[in-house]
């Protein structure tokens, strides 16, 4: 495990969209770089760009066209090497986003495979045996290829699947996970994360890491040993890198090698009852609204058997969002995303904030962008200032990626940095407060003191401090097993001895 994941607290940043230095419209890594003092003072010490790679951006750069070359609208490789190396002199670790289940359409290799004759890259692809012939429970392409067979997509049309084999094989054109082509792709895709960290990468948050070897079985046995082999390379050769995964079911990915897994509502999980819970019958019910009536226990039910089961494997990572969801300012105002936020800042495994979630950016309703769709509204230009653009930009307003929060009350850093109550000021106490007490860090021992159907407060235990968490619009009361004072407080709260008295909306850590 590396050591520095430890005391980590993640920023989260879409390059296309952070900050803008030669005025096309599009963020790029020199912007990255000119805030990188702006991301340790806001109290992040670890960045995770998403992909920066050559791309026909179909898929908002997820479709990767050179995994070794950065897309030229960021810039040049040697903007990244500095990213990297400006970042660690910072105390700053950087990781990439590595999508290892499949490329662009465009990418060489495809090129290669879609030839009629056979060559190094004709089985790279899942590909059929015949034009016309479909792939069972799968996607497929046909007619865009002179080799004679329909290729499978592992999302949009534009992203043909790897091919890392089938484990269940019920056609001859299956490839076994252990076929010589099929162990290519692994080691191909090893060569592609060996580059980035000889470059100075500390390592990847992996994309659809689950979707490696098709028709696995219900434990994912035949891609957990991909990623078991590629971890032992890691471990062997960068035993300081960090793999990171998006799988949202760490019982699986922690054990199969992946030292943080993603607590993410991709399957109607646990993490929607805290903030999302806007789909269900009689409106929102999500525990962190001040007047959802939520249930701590629908959270605690689906969180507490997967963090008792893997805290010794890895960490599971809180999200404030990310490029994929729905920003929390659409549901949450300014003061439940503080609370929001000091429960995911002090809860065991390694968080993440997402660009502009520090300062409440909306979620805007905008057009889809580069295969976006609905997540195109938490994509927009970061709100710096009150200049041309929100500082995102001089270019002209037509030009920019995405058009900007232009509402009298947008959001910026420049407004809230001189306000003591501002999100953005309480988010850089709560990660300073991280920073400062080992026990509200990842490996902290983490305990439930007190949590009741649809009651409150919350409060739990990380190593010899209490943490509570009211975020509910009535006062709450509870007693607490131990003596202690309050070190810090979000709201009013009022401590006697073993009493603990709560305002609405009200944090408090007690030590």
């Amino acid at each position: 495990m590396p050591n520095w994941l430890k005391d980590a607290v993640f920023y989260e940043i879409y390059p296309q969209t952070f900050k803008d230095t030669n005025n096309d419209g599009i963020g790029d890594i020199q912007g990255i770089i000119e805030k990188l003092d702006y991301v340790k003072d806001l109290g992040c010490n670890a960045l995770w760009i998403n992909p920066c790679y050559d791309s026909p951006f179909k898929d908002a750069g997820y479709d990767v066209r050179d995994y070794k070359k950065v897309a030229p609208r960021y810039g040049t490789n040697e903007d990244l090497y500095r990213l990297f190396e400006v970042a660690h002199k910072k105390g700053i670790h950087v990781l990439l986003d590595l999508v290892p289940g499949h490329t662009s359409e465009e990418h060489e290799w495809f090129k290669e495979s879609k030839k009629a004759t056979e060559n190094e890259y004709t089985n790279r692809y899942v590909w059929t045996h015949h034009w016309i012939q479909g792939i069972a429970g799968h996607p497929y392409i046909g007619g865009e290829a002179d080799r004679n067979g329909c290729y499978m997509l592992n999302f949009f049309k534009c992203q043909p699947a790897l091919n890392y084999g089938f484990l269940n094989r019920t056609e001859d054109w299956q490839l076994p996970p252990d076929h010589p082509d099929c162990i290519a792709t692994r080691e191909a895709m090893k060569d592609v994360m060996r580059f980035w960290l000889d470059h100075g990468c500390d390592g990847f948050r992996v994309d659809m890491a689950d979707s490696l070897v098709k028709d696995d079985d219900e434990n994912k046995s035949a891609t957990g040993a991909v990623w078991k082999n590629i971890r032992q390379m890691l471990d062997e050769e960068y035993p300081e890198a960090a793999i990171i995964s998006e799988w949202s079911n760490p019982r699986q990915a922690l054990k199969y090698g992946f030292h943080a897994d993603f607590y993410l509502d991709h399957h109607g999980n646990g993490y929607n009852t805290l903030l999302r819970d806007y789909e269900t019958e009689g409106g929102d019910h999500s525990f962190l609204k001040k007047d959802g009536n939520g249930d701590i226990m629908r959270f605690l039910q689906d969180y507490l058997p997967k963090y008792d089961s893997t805290k010794e494997d890895g960490y599971i990572s809180f999200i404030t969002c990310n490029h994929d969801t729905p920003r929390p300012r659409r549901t949450l105002d300014m003061d439940e995303l503080k609370i929001a936020y000091a429960m995911f800042l002090t809860l065991p495994g390694v968080p993440f904030i997402y660009y502009g979630d520090e300062i409440g950016m909306r979620y805007l309703d905008v057009p889809t962008k580069e295969g976006g769709y609905t997540r195109t509204g938490t994509r927009t230009p970061m709100q710096w200032d009150n200049s041309k653009n929100h500082g995102f930009s001089n270019a002209d307003t037509s030009r920019l990626y995405l058009p900007v929060d232009n509402a009298d009350d947008a959001p910026t850093v420049a407004d809230q940095l001189n306000d003591k109550n501002s999100l953005l000021n309480t988010v850089k106490e709560l990660t300073s407060l991280r920073h400062k007490y080992e026990d509200l860090q990842a490996d902290g021992d983490f305990e439930v003191v007190y949590a009741e159907p649809e009651s409150f407060p919350f409060v739990y235990k990380r190593g010899k401090l209490l943490v509570a968490i009211n975020p509910s619009d009535k006062k709450a009361y509870v007693k607490l097993p131990s003596k202690g004072e309050c070190i810090y407080s979000i709201g009013e709260v009022a401590l006697s001895d073993y009493e603990l008295k709560m305002a609405p909306q009200s944090f408090a850590v007690i030590g």
